[in-house]
């Protein structure tokens, strides 16, 4: 497949193709002409000696400090070196090849008046898999993020780094050895490849992608966990979920029902009234979530296909158009609510764990376990899963409501945005571990009951069975863990769930 970019079509799906399966992209016909009309359009106002933000004149606070048509090429050059100061450790593959299309699809729009080889290199940079070394902290996620995109740029360009088997090597040699010619910039381009909020979005594409996955463990997670208590269904009605109206309650309680259906388990005598809370208003908590998901797909997909840049070039009009286009703040406050969405699938959880482990409340082997005291069981997994949460919890802090004035008073409020996405990404990645452990103490739990459980719940703990053997005696724990773990993230317990009952909503 060879996905097409506009400037205006992307999606989180077509981001997660090309940032994790490596799907080719290309230039539509109308991007090219896009492209070179906007490079036109800036050209003739370069041609006529007028003053444009950061083409003719310095950046930030410099903006006062007129730059000649002879020195606008350098100023760019200068702009990459001067703002590669981002520090730590490198930015997952993933997330900068969601980057680096985020920002081709951008300048494909032609808004941003360079020329088509800068383009045209960020494509075939990404059908070639090249890794740009980028230091993940740095940015405040305002005027683009600007430390980033410049290691980006500069890699572009031959005077950075890149990735190569998990090593940092000099970009220029990796250039060469790929084939790549190093970009050599004119006036404006620096600006165009580093002023945006691009990271920020690259990290945005891909957490949505993954909520929406953990959105749908959850309702997987939940339904084992309601198998093995012999939880009360009634709390699952579509009449209570429709009297509400929320669609996340109401989705999350259809894929509950689909997942249960024809348990011999639950069709059974109750063993009480009513459950607790975390199961009994499981949609509830699972459905709030989901809506706030939505709402940052929303951002994200707009912000995807936004003009994130400064000035502008608006190809209709001949006209070129300064404003704040970069600041990151409609992604800074979605992120930040990402981060307690998913924040609550754990704390949810490792609540419905417990509800396993006490015997008081399962009427199973306390923890899980035989011989209990000899063996400690699934106790352990719990406190790591309380752990995890507990550092959410921290996570979820939002970096959105601070800001540090900046250059000289010109860039007084900065969105944080970036710190957000950092944030979210430890979140996501934590809980994906919880309901790791989740589904693996759901399994040892299912070994108890005497009756079956739905066909499809059947099949996922066969596939559990496949690497994770029932726990008779203690066992290191870790590696079980770690298992599940990467089943989660390679998608196989979604796949294998859809298979058996069709797409979750």
């Amino acid at each position: 497949m060879n996905i097409q970019l506009t400037g205006k079509d992307l999606t989180i799906d077509l981001v997660k193709k090309v940032a994790r399966d490596r799907e080719k992209i290309s230039l539509s016909q109308k991007a090219r002409k896009n492209i070179e009309k906007g490079r036109g359009i800036l050209q003739a106002y370069v041609d006529r000696g007028e003053k444009i933000y950061g083409v003719t004149t310095g950046f930030g606070d410099f903006s006062k400090v007129f730059i000649s048509s002879n020195d606008a090429a350098q100023l760019q050059v200068n702009l990459i070196r001067s703002h590669n100061a981002g520090v730590g450790n490198p930015v997952p593959e993933d997330v900068v090849r969601a980057t680096m299309l985020a920002r081709t699809n951008y300048l494909a729009s032609g808004m941003s008046g360079c020329r088509p080889i800068i383009v045209e290199t960020l494509v075939e940079a990404l059908n070639k898999n090249l890794y740009p070394f980028i230091p993940r902290k740095g940015s405040v996620g305002a005027s683009g993020d600007l430390a980033p995109l410049a290691a980006m740029a500069a890699c572009l360009m031959g005077e950075g780094f890149a990735i190569v088997d998990g090593k940092k090597v000099p970009s220029l040699q990796v250039l060469q050895e790929k084939r790549i010619k190093p970009i050599k910039l004119s006036f404006k381009e620096g600006l165009s490849l580093i002023n945006g909020d691009t990271l920020m979005v690259g990290y945005a594409t891909l957490l949505v992608y993954d909520a929406i996955q953990l959105a749908k463990l959850s309702d997987i997670a939940i339904s084992m966990t309601i198998e093995s208590i012999v939880g009360v269904m009634e709390a699952f009605d579509e009449r209570l979920q429709l009297s509400r109206g929320f669609f996340g309650q109401v989705a999350s309680a259809r894929n509950i029902r689909a997942l249960t259906a024809g348990s011999k388990i639950l069709s059974g005598e109750k063993r009480r009234v009513q459950d607790s809370y975390v199961i009994r208003c499981g949609p509830v908590i699972l459905g709030a979530s989901r809506e706030a998901i939505s709402f940052v797909r929303r951002q994200t997909e707009i912000e995807l296909n936004g003009s994130c840049d400064n000035p502008l070039v608006f190809l209709k009009d001949d006209a070129v158009l300064a404003g704040g286009n970069f600041h990151g703040q409609p992604l800074a406050l979605p992120l930040d609510f990402l981060k307690i969405a998913v924040s609550e699938f754990a704390s949810s959880s490792e609540r419905r764990m417990e509800r396993m482990i006490n015997k008081t409340y399962s009427g199973m082997p306390p923890f899980l376990i035989e011989n209990g005291g000899l063996n400690s069981g699934f106790m352990v997994p719990q406190y790591t899963a309380a752990g995890l949460i507990n550092l959410n919890k921290g996570l979820s802090w939002p970096n959105s409501v601070d800001s540090t004035p900046l250059c000289a008073g010109q860039e007084d409020h900065v969105s944080m945005g970036t710190n957000s996405a950092l944030t979210a990404y430890e979140v996501v990645q934590n809980t994906q571990y919880v309901l790791a452990i989740e589904l693996l103490i759901a399994a040892q739990a299912l070994e108890f009951s005497e009756k079956s459980p739905s066909l499809v719940i059947q099949k996922l703990k066969r596939f559990i069975r496949t690497k994770i053997p029932k726990v008779t005696q203690d066992v290191a724990m870790s590696p079980l863990i770690e298992q599940m773990k990467n089943w989660i993230a390679d998608e196989s317990f979604v796949r294998m769930t859809e298979k058996n009952v069709g797409v979750l909503a």
